[in-house]
């Protein structure tokens, strides 16, 4: 049995940036493979695996989705000892001066983003977060050392341990969207023991931070009849307007807006709201930025569902979630697949 802490420790403790997920990859596949019927890759390299369903073939199926890469960094030059960075997605360049990081060279390189002092800094640079031209990895070798070690190209991930934070609360890098792996792979145990008429595919994505190209390619080679996107979204935190963030250990988010079908909402509602399962309706206007984007336009369209995890300080080193969300979030997603049944398709209409 999958133990959740474990678990999500491991995967934000592996690399795994767009675009290059395969470290990550392994480590789902192998906690995957026992709760599955079928697992195969993506030409993309996207992780899918298939639950099969009781249902008379053919049976109708739900995807869900969760991406598996995530942010960080890429040499793009050596200035002496010292090596010059660009980004794989989207940082927050505030806290990088400092950080561990590994350089994943000919050989894996601890190092540490640093940063010229203030006073040799031109002025507009001084009191404002530095961009990438002014940071640098040290790895602390000499430079031919560098020179052998390390080229233009090779990638540089966060180095941050994962930190627990009480009894419910883990901090560390990549849990955005590690966090849904982590659930969805509980909710896969949890279907273990229940009857689900339709076919289940999971799919750990690849490139959602750049490119959504896993979730693309994924969903249209499953054409599911549904899909759920799993992602993290802005929980409260020290500045955080309230009414753009979500409390952290007070449910997942149920996504509401143009990205989202109206039928599925409702479901997801009236499911947690019967399991007494906390919940927090999340309203999305416009473009949700998550792979539900893409999902829901692939082929003839799909009709799309977006559960989100509250998420503190999001696309930094020391990222903050509740693990008692994950779990619940799990558990809504288990009782939707298992009330899934040949005449839901019919019933479901896009009634706002």
């Amino acid at each position: 049995m999958t133990e959740l802490l474990p678990f999500l420790s491991q995967l934000i403790s592996v690399p795994g940036l767009s675009g290059y997920e395969s470290p990550v990859r392994d480590l789902i596949e192998q906690a995957w493979r026992p709760l599955t019927d079928e697992i195969h890759l993506s030409r993309l390299g996207s992780l899918h695996a298939l639950r099969r369903g009781t249902g008379p073939a053919p049976r109708p199926s739900l995807l869900i989705t969760a991406h598996m890469d995530a942010i960080g960094l890429m040499v793009t030059g050596i200035v002496d000892e010292f090596l010059r960075l660009t980004e794989i997605g989207g940082l927050d360049l505030r806290v990088l001066p400092g950080q561990p990081v590994t350089v994943h060279g000919q050989r894996e390189l601890p190092g540490v983003v640093v940063l010229p002092p203030a006073d040799l800094l031109p002025d507009r640079a001084r009191d404002e977060p530095c961009s990438l031209d002014y940071l640098l990895v040290d790895v602390g070798l000499l430079p031919h050392e560098v020179e052998r070690w390390v080229r233009v190209g090779d990638l540089v991930s966060f180095a941050q341990p994962p930190l627990q934070l009480g009894d419910e609360y883990l901090a560390g890098h990549s849990l955005d969207n590690r966090a849904c792996v982590a659930a969805l792979t509980i909710c896969l145990q949890e279907l273990q023991t229940r009857l689900v008429e339709w076919d289940v595919w999971a799919a750990a994505t690849v490139q959602e931070e750049e490119t959504l190209g896993g979730a693309l390619t994924s969903s249209f080679q499953i054409r599911p009849s549904l899909a759920v996107v799993l992602d993290v979204t802005f929980g409260e935190g020290p500045g955080a307007p309230s009414h753009l963030a979500y409390p952290l250990g007070k449910g997942p988010t149920l996504g509401w807006g143009p990205n989202i079908h109206p039928g599925l909402f409702n479901s997801f509602k009236a499911l947690a709201e019967r399991f007494e399962i906390p919940y927090q309706p999340e309203l999305i206007p416009a473009n949700s930025g998550t792979e539900a984007v893409a999902i829901q336009t692939v082929a003839e369209g799909i009709p799309t569902m977006l559960v989100g995890i509250p998420l503190r300080y999001m696309h930094t080193p020391v990222e903050v979630i509740a693990l008692k969300d994950l779990e619940r979030t799990a558990r809504l997603l288990a009782e939707f697949a298992a009330s899934l049944d040949g005449a839901y398709l019919d019933q479901l209409g896009w009634e706002d």
